[in-house]
């Protein structure tokens, strides 16, 4: 086999490989040979079979099965012993004439491809003890457990018919069946049968629930609405529309007493049962936010040390996969750049940004998982599997199949687990410096970027 170099420019390598047809026509006669010892001919004893007479009747089929096998061995050998990790799908080009291909095919021509890939660059890895970093930490402060008390409070408040003839007020529960139109003519989704909506609660379009403070039980009412200009059901957006509905029932809120009766309508034996419990859950969630936050700081850190041109390949995928995203956020929303305050050159010039972000700390990661030996267990996969299939109830058994059955599905599960191994492993290595600040100071420009 012969192997040029025909091109190295920035990540990318060609290669041009030549396999005699001397070779092809070794490794042939011995799938043959090999073939002869298991196929059943009228006429020959098992395995007498003339391999020149296999050659007639399968040489064409071994030959494409041998050229395959060569293609991926050849590779595989041009590839490794060069030490490279390829970004994709190495790109394989090989004779496209008829002539060529059937002289290729009948052994009587020498097997010429060309062998295109992208690789990942070496990366240098830092001195992970050298990074320090701020953990903002933060106490449940007893003004936060009486807010989050009084939230659970307003959310299980009971409520009470009105007296006949009750007008309802902001804040009561009116149920109600309507019927919308559009210009006369019904429209989907413009009806609903004893609908409960909280006035106020901004369930239901505003203009919708203001005009329905004032009715009583048994009232009939026309409203007119017009649908906002970015409602989510584009084919509503901005257009008038009546409601024909009537009231069947007025509630108004009753009182909520936080008492051990209280606690025990959650399912909880005392006030100071479920007190603990609502503490024990924002205490989680700003450990939640914590690790979020200094999770942030050690990726931007990571960044900022290893700075390296990505695979383009890796992040034109990623972007379009960004970039796909943001536009059907903005159909959903029926925005604009311009709604944004953007143009969509800048907003493609940032998302790129992102995606090479993205893949640049990918390989980081994975460079680092890879050099010290941090892997995902079976006995983790499993017990990730398990908690996503709990998500689907009555569906289990077709959910894990699902994942079970498609290797890249399971890997989005494992992707999660090894990035948070690697983040552990490099916070046991780096500086941590504790911090207590306010709640506030924990959740302020809580954004979501990775």
């Amino acid at each position: 086999m012969q192997v040029t170099e025909t091109l190295s420019e920035g990540l990318k390598r060609e290669f041009r490989v030549v396999v005699p047809a001397s070779e092809l026509d070794a490794k042939m006669t011995a799938a043959l040979n090999e073939l002869k010892e298991r196929v059943v001919i009228n006429g020959f004893r098992p395995g007498k079979v003339p391999v020149q007479y296999l050659k007639r009747l399968y040489g064409r089929a071994t030959m494409v099965d041998v050229i395959d096998a060569t293609v991926r061995e050849a590779n595989n050998q041009i590839v490794g012993e060069r030490g490279y990790k390829l970004a994709a799908d190495p790109k394989i080009t090989l004779p496209q004439d008829k002539d060529a291909i059937d002289r290729l095919i009948a052994g009587t021509a020498d097997l010429n491809y060309t062998l295109a890939v992208e690789i990942v660059p070496p990366i240098a890895l830092a001195d992970f003890k050298a990074i320090t970093l701020t953990k903002l930490t933060c106490e449940v402060e007893e003004a936060e457990v009486e807010e989050a008390l009084a939230r659970l409070a307003e959310q299980n408040r009971p409520f009470a018919p009105r007296p006949p003839g009750g007008k309802a007020e902001k804040g009561d529960r009116v149920v109600i069946s309507y019927v919308g139109t559009i210009n006369g003519e019904p429209f989907e989704g413009g009806r609903g049968e004893d609908v409960a909506v909280q006035l106020g609660s901004g369930v239901f379009i505003p203009e919708f629930e203001d005009q329905l403070i004032g009715a009583a039980a048994g009232e009939s009412r026309t409203l007119r609405i017009t649908f906002p200009a970015h409602y989510v059901d584009g084919a509503l957006a901005g257009k008038e529309a009546d409601f024909a509905v009537t009231v069947k029932s007025v509630e108004a809120p009753g009182a909520v007493t936080l008492d051990d009766a209280f606690a025990k309508t959650l399912g909880l034996e005392s006030m100071a049962k479920l007190r603990e419990a609502v503490r024990d859950r924002l205490a989680r969630e700003h450990a939640a936010m914590s690790r979020q936050k200094l999770k942030r700081a050690l990726l931007d850190e990571l960044d900022r040390l290893h700075q390296f041109d990505p695979p383009p390949t890796l992040v034109e995928a990623e972007f379009e996969q960004i970039w796909n995203s943001v536009l059907q956020e903005l159909e959903s929303k029926h925005k604009t750049f311009a709604d944004e305050n953007t143009t969509e050159e800048k907003a493609r010039a940032e998302y790129r940004a992102i995606a090479e972000r993205r893949v640049r700390l990918g390989l980081v990661l994975a460079e680092i998982g890879e050099k010290n030996n941090i892997t995902v267990s079976e006995e983790e996969l499993n017990r990730a599997l398990m908690e996503h299939v709990r998500l689907f109830p009555g569906h289990e058994r077709r959910v894990w199949d699902y994942y079970r059955q498609n290797p890249q599905a399971l890997a989005g599960l494992r992707a999660p687990i090894f990035e948070e191994k690697v983040v552990d492993f490099l916070l046991e290595l780096a500086s941590v410096t504790e911090q207590r600040v306010a709640r506030a100071e924990l959740y302020k420009d809580d954004d979501g970027a990775a």
